[in-house]
Formats: structure tokens, sequence, C-alpha cells
């Protein structure tokens, strides 16, 4: 059975980062055998938010390389370069490429990665494995299943965990988790396509992903109606001004966690205004915009509906439901729609349900400063988090901001956490042949 010194969970830019960190160093001489599952079939990132005018609100330069290392050749510039677009790129005059062509970037980025990396299995749990009859933990049990049923398993002496946000449901819509009328922005072009005839559509959300959308809707052919749905007053714009995104930069990383858990607190709220509930200035007048033209034309097919709240939400035949209360006035009134998205966010909490045979060993889930989680002393496996470190490590967190740099400390504790010759065999564990089997495996 093969023993990997990493097993990593997702491949998404975190990983992909990860990955790429881990091969300079193995340049370096300090190999690490890293295999990485993801259940998606083949790269895609936010494939559904995928929309035609859509851009990057982050520099290029903070892609999966450059500011852990300059010369690295996975940069998003020696991507231009291989593709041959790099002067026109240039002539653009812009930090901030089209969500398209990062896409494409980090897609070409993974392709490097094909031979260390299945797609298509799910991971759905981990498990110890302790030396001899209520011994110490050594390794973990990595199992995931296929799109068939089929499940693996596979041995890893360290975890890293980079599954992204599950996306935040608000309560008052759980109920509508499996009505397709209803659904995430997450998967708006996927589940948008299976209701061509829908002509009245709302969106709930205040941030960047409802205004995309929004436009988005308003430039279809078939020009649907359409409520943007929010408490707030207006659409904020975020906050990218240069003294304020400091919070960004990678030393900023080192100030946040070094303060106790009340100040961290204070200075995520104090700065949520870059990342939280806030739309690009360029987006948004362009909607102020869209808005102005409508007064012109004497139309009111597109409509925002600030300072309102959901105060119920009741499916039927005819549509979605929803009893609005307007807080400017005091009034409510019930509306009809052929669709709903919700543009609410993500939690990042999942790791927790995925890591819960392992809790007896892991306390709090709380990290140290690279990122490993802490643990008892009889549990020696390093378990690693990317993207679920917020509260500790400050907003960038969740943000493609300090990807690279992160990755590279990662690493470094990595390398530390691996003992020294340990051996590595040839083949993977068939789950039919294990104790813990439910179906015939599929070979890594």
């Amino acid at each position: 059975m093969v023993i990997h010194d990493l097993i990593g969970i997702g491949f998404g830019p975190s990983n992909i980062a990860l990955a790429i960190a881990l091969d300079e160093k193995r340049r370096d001489g300090r190999r690490v055998d890293a295999m990485f599952i993801e259940k998606q079939a083949g790269f895609a990132w936010h494939k559904d938010m995928m929309l035609d005018q859509a851009h990057m609100q982050i520099s290029f330069m903070k892609d999966l390389a450059t500011l852990r290392n300059p010369t690295s050749r996975f940069t998003f510039i020696n991507y231009l370069h291989e593709k041959k677009r790099l002067q026109d790129f240039i002539n653009l005059k812009t930090f901030f490429p089209s969500r398209h062509e990062f896409n494409d970037y980090l897609g070409w980025a993974a392709s490097q990665f094909e031979d260390a990396c299945v797609y298509g299995e799910e991971v759905f749990e981990v498990l110890p494995e302790k030396e001899g009859h209520g011994g110490e933990v050594s390794l973990l049990r990595v199992r995931s299943r296929d799109g068939a049923g089929h499940v693996t398993e596979r041995l890893a002496r360290n975890l890293v965990v980079s599954i992204g946000g599950m996306p935040n449901i608000p309560d008052g819509f759980r109920a509508l988790r499996n009505d397709p009328r209803v659904f995430h922005s997450s998967s708006y072009l996927r589940d948008m396509a299976r209701l061509p005839d829908a002509a009245r559509i709302a969106i709930v959300g205040a941030g960047q992903s409802a205004a995309e959308i929004f436009m988005d809707l308003q430039g279809r052919p078939h020009a649907p109606h359409v409520d943007l749905i929010m408490r707030a007053r207006s659409i904020r714009p975020s906050d990218d001004s240069p003294f304020v995104n400091e919070v960004f930069n990678v030393e900023f990383t080192d100030y946040i966690y070094s303060q106790p858990e009340d100040e961290r607190a204070a200075l995520i709220d104090e700065f949520g205004h870059t990342n939280y509930a806030v739309a690009d200035l360029d987006l948004i007048q362009q909607i102020f915009k869209m808005f102005y033209e409508q007064k012109v034309r004497g139309e009111e097919r597109m409509r925002f509906l600030r300072r309102h709240e959901i105060r119920g939400v009741h499916a039927a035949a005819d549509g979605i439901h929803l009893t609005l209360h307007d807080q400017n006035t005091g009034h409510e009134n019930t509306l009809r729609y052929d669709a709903v998205v919700l543009a609410t966010g993500y939690g990042r909490e999942q790791h927790k349900a995925l890591l819960t045979p392992l809790a007896p060993y892991l306390g709090d889930f709380s990290v140290d400063r690279h990122y490993r989680v802490g643990s008892t002393p009889d549990f020696h496996p390093a378990i690693f988090l990317q993207g679920a470190c917020e509260s500790s490590h400050g907003l960038s967190d969740t943000l493609l901001s300090v990807t690279s740099v992160r990755t590279g400390e990662i690493g470094n504790a990595l390398l530390k956490a691996i003992p020294a010759g340990a051996p590595v065999a040839a083949t993977a564990v068939n789950a039919a042949n294990s104790p813990r089997h439910e179906r015939q495996a599929v070979q890594a």
C-alpha cells in the first residue's frame, strides 16, 4: 500500500499553489510524495460564475507563485509568455485580467500536475491509523468515493484540507434546498440554464456576486423582470485603497495572528468592508447607469429593493413567494418569483465535519501560525488547513492574496514533519481488500 507523505483534499488554487511550492522544493533536493484528490471530474474554478464581463478584483501579481518566488515558471506572467499573449496583455494596461483568463491560467498550472491529482473522487472520511492495539496515531486513512460509488483508500503521513467554502443558505430557504427554483450563486449558470422560461427572478444579497448576476440578467435577450433584494440601504463599494489594502499584505498575517482573540475579531470587523457585502466600484457605476437609462425609457424591469427584509418564504406550483418587509415604510407585501438566486456567501466550517473521526485528537481545531491544527501528543500526522483560518490569520486567508506565500510556509512546516528516510511503497490500496471496504475500489 502506498504511504504518501501528503494527501491534499481538493485541487483548487490553494492546493495547486502548494503543489507548485513542493515541486520547487523538490528541485532543491527536498522531495515530498504528494497526492491530491479532487471531487470534480476535471479542473474547474467557480465555473458557474464565469460571466462574460466579470474580471478579477485582485492583481494578477497575487497569483500562484509570484509573491513567494517571482522567478517561478508558474507565474501569471510566464503563463502569458507561454501563451504568446504577454505583449498584448501589457497593452491592456490593467492589473485585473478577466475571470475567464485567470481560470485558464489556473487550469494551465493544474494540468502540469495531473500525475499527482486524482479527479472525480470525493473524500468522505479520514480515519486514524494506530500502531498496535490502542497505540499512537501514526498515519491517516483517507477514504474517497467516485461517481460510480467505488471506494478507494489511501494512507498518508500528513494531510492538507483545502475544500473551499460551503454555500451559505439563509434559514428561511433551507427547507427549499431541493427546489430547483431556489439556488445559490455558486451554481448560477448551471441552474439558471434549467429555467429558460423564468420571467421573474429575485437575487438575494448585497455583494459582488449579487451585483454581477444582476447585470448578467439585465443583458439577457429574453429580458426577465429582476429584483435585487437586500437589507442594506445601498450597494457599498469595496475599499481597495492602498493603505487599507495593506491588511492583505503577507506581514499583516503575522500581526493579526499575534493579537489576542478579541483584537483579531475587531480587526476583521473593522476591515470587513474590503471583502464582504461590497462590490467593485466600476460595477456599481454600471448598475446606477442602467437604472438611470431605465428612468429615461420609463421602464421598471430591473428593480432595487433596498432596505427590504425577507420575512417569509413559500413554495407553490406557480413559483416561490417571498414576503418582504420594507424597513423604510414598515409595509409588507408578498411577491411571486420563478427563480430565486441566493448570493449569500459561504461558510468555512465543513472541514470539521470531514475530520469528525479525528476530533478526539484535534481539540477545537485551532491552528498554529503555519496553519497546522493542534493535536494531542499521541497524534503524529500533521493536518494543515487552507482557506479556513480567517479568524486567526485574517481576511486574506480565503482570498488569493497570500496563497503563494502560505503554501511556502506549509511546505516548510511539512518538511519538518516528515521523518527522514520515510519509506514509500509502490501500489495503492484496494478498499475491497481492506477491513473497512464498502465496495471494490478503483486503483489510484
